[in-house]
């Protein structure tokens, strides 16, 4: 059977039993306003899955041995498969402005054997989790790979759209000041988010900005995806948000690295639950394999950071 017959159209997508609608139930769209010190966007999933039942003996082997057991009530936060599931909408979504004309569909390049199985597992494979569908839309950018570590890495080329998107002017934070603020600081720990960018929704009726044209068909996203000229700016206002209270007192976020940095064992036990449940409140789930916990340095922005001060990574 030709794979491209396998592709579900649009209606047939909004028909699986899978849609987030049945996923997940949406309380409102505004932020959470209940709790100051565990702040939540509005949203919670009524799935009652249980980590045990869902992962592979070796992803449970491999979260137990890098997380501390003071955290181990935490554990179903540090599985792939919670990071799989379409997130709900939220007030920190990604909004695209335009501010000239929508460009046109474009090309489809040329691709190889190999490029274009690795292309058709990844459209099949975001269909499965509801991460894009099918698309209409009048615009279209096209879809290439970039040689990267000997390998393929798939991406959108969305230059045509993002010179006519107006830009975010929510601020980066400024490197040199981030790793100023450690002091005295004796014990680190760094968390490292799953999905990144797909843990936020495209603002609802944005979806079609995103369009992309592969030889499979046309797709747009529901989550943000990389190469648009504003996702970083989006997703450092969702971390920011979700920490507002505790930035620079002992957390330092920049994009999907967040660090806990403190001077006792006690206290940094205490803060990094305090991480780690804040983020859980929002749906947003870690990468055990690139967790550090308790550690007297840790690397983050090419530098390793330790009581001792900075100096350069390897």
């Amino acid at each position: 059977m030709d794979s491209k017959s396998l592709i579900p159209s649009r209606d047939e997508v909004f028909k699986e039993k899978k849609h987030v609608g049945e996923d997940f139930s949406i309380s409102s769209l505004h932020l959470f306003q209940g709790d100051m010190d565990l702040p939540t966007l509005s949203f919670h999933s009524s799935m009652k899955e249980q980590w045990d039942d869902e992962q592979e003996p070796e992803e449970i082997e491999t979260v137990l041995k890098v997380v501390p057991p003071a955290y181990h009530h935490y554990l179903d936060v540090f599985f792939k498969v919670k990071e799989e599931k379409l997130p709900p909408h939220c007030a920190c979504e990604h909004h695209i402005k335009l501010e000239g004309l929508l460009p046109q569909v474009n090309v489809i390049y040329y691709l190889s054997n190999n490029e274009s199985e690795s292309l058709w597992a990844y459209i099949s494979g975001n269909l499965e989790k509801y991460f894009i569908k099918s698309s209409s839309s009048s615009t279209a950018a096209p879809f290439l790979f970039k040689k990267k570590d000997g390998g393929l890495h798939l991406c959108v080329d969305y230059c045509k759209l993002n010179a006519v998107t107006r830009k975010s002017r929510y601020p980066a934070p400024p490197i040199n000041k981030l790793l100023t603020i450690f002091n005295s600081s004796t014990i680190f720990s760094k968390i490292d988010l799953c999905g990144a960018y797909s843990l936020l929704r495209i603002k609802e009726g944005d979806e079609h900005f995103t369009a992309f044209r592969t030889k499979y068909g046309s797709y747009e996203y529901f989550v943000m995806p990389f190469y648009l000229i504003n996702s970083p700016a989006s997703f450092q206002n969702l971390l920011n948000y979700i920490f507002a209270h505790l930035l620079k007192i002992f957390v330092v976020v920049y994009l999907d690295d967040i660090m806990v940095f403190l001077r006792t064992e006690e206290e940094h036990v205490k803060h990094v639950a305090s991480v780690i449940q804040r983020l859980r409140k929002n749906n947003l789930f870690y990468k055990a394999s690139k967790c550090v916990f308790h550690a007297s340095s840790v690397e983050l922005l090419g530098y390793v950071v330790s009581s001792d001060g900075l100096k350069m990574g390897t």
